[in-house]
């Protein structure tokens, strides 16, 4: 299986000196689910803009699909959405900023318009389309940007906290959405909660800007110790079960924390 990103030797230094993130050698192949943990602070939406090619590492280099480093020539195959969806969206109403990425990717209008009915219906957006999208509340402005990043069916989805303002009804809309993508994915995220939903994979940010680990979801989040040690605490599930149950057992999300009990009642 292909990579899709290989990330050699980057650091990324600001202005001011400032390190954001040093040391990382990262392959992202195709299909992979990954969900990029740590600390506020660690460097994950620094590397989300460099793994993106939005910002040029200082260090380093961004291989892009095993073929090039510039990221422009293969910018309609990388979906990265912004922590702040004011980022994203720049449009005069919601319609056309969802409309926007296969529009410029020459889509038919007739499969455009359908993809936009889609997702705008899934997300909760068919009565916002014609907004501007400064009228919109920042789970709107979320939802609105997310559909945006989908429309265009990018071959990777580099997604900033995308469950920030998102209220827990359309949290379970956009995880159904993610989950039925079939190129790969990355999620930069301090919520370890989530991560069992919408990952099979993680890689751990430590607070010095490096890859402090990286292995299947059950193998970091149930690893206290590593956790704890870069800044980060398990699941709650994992804190209710980890005294009593081996790594193994120990449900990860709340409705295997259910199922659990349930079997254990019956």
């Amino acid at each position: 299986m292909g990579s899709v990103i290989d990330a050699c030797g980057v650091r990324h230094e600001y202005p001011d000196g400032t390190t954001a993130i040093k040391n990382i050698d990262v392959t992202i192949k195709q299909q992979e689910q990954i969900a990029v943990i740590g600390a506020n602070g660690s460097g994950k939406s620094t590397l989300q803009l460099v793994l993106g090619g939005l910002v040029e590492p200082t260090v380093g280099s961004i291989t892009f699909f095993e073929k090039t480093t510039d990221a422009e020539t293969v910018r309609e195959r990388l979906g990265v959405l912004l922590q702040n969806p004011d980022d994203y969206l720049f449009n005069t109403t919601v319609r056309e900023d969802i409309e926007y990425g296969p529009a410029q990717l020459g889509y038919n209008r007739t499969t455009a318009e359908r993809r936009v009915e889609s997702l705008a219906d899934t997300l909760g957006l068919i009565d916002l389309l014609d907004r501007p999208p400064f009228r919109l509340s920042g789970g709107e402005k979320q939802r609105a940007a997310i559909a945006s990043v989908l429309a265009f069916d990018p071959d990777v989805l580099l997604l900033d906290e995308p469950f920030g303002a998102v209220d827990a009804t359309y949290r379970e809309q956009i995880l159904h959405l993610l989950s039925n993508h079939t190129g790969s994915m990355l999620i930069f995220t301090p919520s370890v909660d989530l991560v069992p939903k919408i990952a099979n994979q993680v890689i751990l940010i430590g607070q010095d800007g490096g890859i402090a680990a990286r292995g299947s979801v059950r193998e970091i989040l149930t690893n206290r110790n590593l956790l704890s040690t870069h800044g980060l605490r398990p699941p709650q599930t994992v804190q209710m079960f980890e005294t009593v149950l081996p790594d193994a057992d120990i449900p990860l999300t709340v409705e295997a924390a259910r199922e659990f009990l349930l079997k254990r009642e019956s």
